[in-house]
């Protein structure tokens, strides 16, 4: 997309005043205002993130049937399960796709079968901000399937763009605040015990620490092969784990052990 040089000065200029104000609708808007003269996308949300915890949301442009299942339902738990969310915490930084960041079966997972596919995206890509401590935040653009994806030259524009996309939002927030926290979870034991730790939400499993990671990883959308990779064992004794985990929850496929998660997602509501 093209736009005059003129009003990119201006929108430039309303973005640098926007990062000084205290609303986060200011800037997000600002900042789609200015993006948006270079590429096209369907839709922006940022959230933050604190580790496991629920993410805060600090900006969007959905409509109200939009926002139930991109930001809503997304909070509930699907975000755990979400690649995005798992760059935010190892902390990467730049602009990412998600092509680059899913795992190798994450488009045939549980999770995408049963979440992501609502969304109805063609694709979405993100840009990742680590902040102070274990924060993070992510501005993320999405296209639906009416649009198609991001071309090659939108990506490697967007790519160039993510250092000041970076800095701006580091201007607005230099830190998530405390009142950007989730409200359910402002004085729960919940947040405070394991906060950032992804282990405790397997907690009430009567599974291995390994075990464990392997449910984590499946639950993911990582193949055998991956997740072998990921732990530095041989696919075999995946396999192994697998059919332990599957004979002590008494499950017998992805389906049912994506069932589990969800009930434990709704017992710490």
């Amino acid at each position: 997309m093209s736009a005059s040089r003129s009003d990119e000065y201006s929108r430039l200029a309303a973005l640098v005043a926007a990062t000084r104000e205290t609303s986060g609708e200011m800037f997000g808007q600002a900042m789609v205002d200015w993006l948006s003269q270079h590429v096209s996308f369907d839709h922006c949300v940022i959230f933050g993130y604190r580790g496991a915890s629920r993410p805060p949301l600090l900006f969007e442009t959905f409509s109200p049937a939009e926002s139930h299942v991109f930001v809503t339902l997304y909070q509930e738990g699907p975000y755990l399960l979400d690649p995005f969310h798992h760059a935010a915490v190892e902390r990467k930084e730049g602009f990412w796709r998600m092509r680059e960041l899913a795992p190798d079966r994450f488009y045939a997972s549980e999770y995408f079968r049963t979440y992501y596919s609502q969304t109805r995206l063609a694709e979405e890509v993100g840009f990742f901000v680590p902040l102070p401590g274990k924060d993070a935040l992510v501005l993320s653009l999405m296209r639906l399937h009416a649009s198609g994806p991001f071309g090659t030259a939108d990506a490697r524009l967007l790519r160039d763009m993510a250092p000041a996309v970076i800095n701006f939002a580091r201007l607005r927030w230099p830190a998530l605040a405390a009142e950007e926290q989730d409200e359910a979870e402002q004085g729960e034991t919940i947040a405070a015990v394991n906060e950032f730790d992804r282990a405790h939400i397997w907690e009430s499993l009567s599974l291995t620490p390994r075990e464990k990671h392997v449910v984590d990883l499946v639950l993911q959308g990582h193949s055998t092969e991956s997740i072998a990779r990921a732990m530095r064992i041989v696919p075999g004794t995946v396999k192994v784990h697998r059919r332990n985990i599957h004979r002590k929850l008494g499950i017998k496929s992805q389906a049912g052990l994506f069932a589990r998660f969800i009930e434990i997602i709704e017992s710490r509501r």
